[in-house]
């Protein structure tokens, strides 16, 4: 009789003692698990920050390019216009002179945005931005995709913002879309401008949360939204993410307007 109590008190012991090492090896393959999913989360969003800078340093290369073949042209006009009146030349001349200062001015934002991973300031010069910035046709685009998006854009054009803010804005716009096409499919969208010379640019994209299970299809595990909030920190702005009290959910960024 006693043998068999020490017999079962032994299994006991010991089916006890394996449930316990498998549970302990079960927290720590979960918590190794939770530790790589996190590391793995963090690479992404760091490359998509390096991918997102080195977009916006390709992006003022180009505009850049477009800068100094501008004032190449004038240039080349004004040393061959042999006949050119006083009133011509100071007025090609300043045109020259404008457009060096310009140019300076987005490389030394190009610089920036490469070697630096402090956000540069806003630039002060005031240009216009280059071509490709249009939401106008960003959202007509939208539409003939079959999206249903409203643009209210309070007279607001980007075209009357720097360049480094006037492409902010238009991507991340453009990445709002794209995620209100993946996640909220067949769901309204509003795109909305404003915002004052001086003071700063707001843009934003609303729609309504899907509730059906393509509103989890290609999360992307949210790299879009670092490269964005890297985008918007690089122009002197930031990002702002989140449902709103009417069950929709609001992506939105303030950039810088200087005068």
């Amino acid at each position: 009789m006693w043998a068999l109590v020490g017999v079962l008190f032994g299994v006991a012991v010991t089916v006890w003692g394996m449930l316990a090492r498998t549970r302990r090896e079960l927290v720590r393959s979960l918590a190794e698990r939770a530790r790589r999913a996190e590391a793995d989360q963090r690479l992404r969003a760091e490359e998509a920050c390096r991918a997102e800078r080195l977009g916006i340093a390709r992006e003022m290369h180009d505009v850049l390019a477009h800068r100094l073949s501008l004032l190449a042209v004038h240039a080349g006009a004004l040393e061959f216009n042999a006949d050119a009146t006083p009133g011509e030349v100071a007025e090609a001349a300043g045109v020259i002179r404008l457009s060096v200062r310009l140019a300076l001015e987005e490389l030394r934002t190009v610089i920036s945005v490469l070697r630096d991973p402090a956000p540069p300031p806003p630039s002060d010069t005031g240009s216009p931005s280059g071509g490709g910035v249009d939401l106008g046709a960003l959202v007509e685009e939208s539409r003939r995709a079959g999206m249903r998006v409203e643009l209210r854009d309070q007279g607001v054009r980007l075209s009357e913002v720097p360049d480094a803010v006037g492409r902010a804005a238009y991507r991340i716009v453009q990445e709002g879309l794209t995620n209100a096409r993946k996640h909220a499919p067949g769901q309204p969208v509003t795109v909305l401008v404003s915002g004052t010379r001086g003071a700063e640019l707001v843009v934003e994209v609303r729609n309504p949360l899907h509730s059906g299970p393509a509103a989890l299809a290609g999360t992307g595990a949210g790299a879009g939204l670092a490269g964005l909030a890297e985008r918007a920190s690089l122009a002197g702005g930031r990002l702002e993410c989140r449902e709103t009290a009417d069950g929709g959910f609001r992506l939105a960024a303030r950039l810088p307007w200087p005068r």
